[in-house]
């Protein structure tokens, strides 16, 4: 049986410009990524800034739920 992770949770991470894009056809998709947080140290939502490609920049990317 697999041990418990503890307080490592896992979280995805989602570019806003594209969430508010929406329908722009520049736009193809929403960039999304996913890594793990210390819940202890983080209680709060996860923002970093990594590469969009559908933006082709460097942007937001905030916590979302699964």
């Amino acid at each position: 049986m697999a041990k418990d992770k503890g307080v490592r949770i896992g979280v995805i991470l989602e570019c806003i410009s594209c969430v508010r894009k929406g329908t722009n056809k520049e736009s193809t998709g929403i960039s999304r990524y996913s890594t793990q947080k210390n819940s202890h140290n983080t209680p709060g939502q996860l923002e970093l800034r990594k590469f969009c490609r559908y933006c082709r920049k460097h942007t937001t990317h905030n916590e979302i739920k699964k």
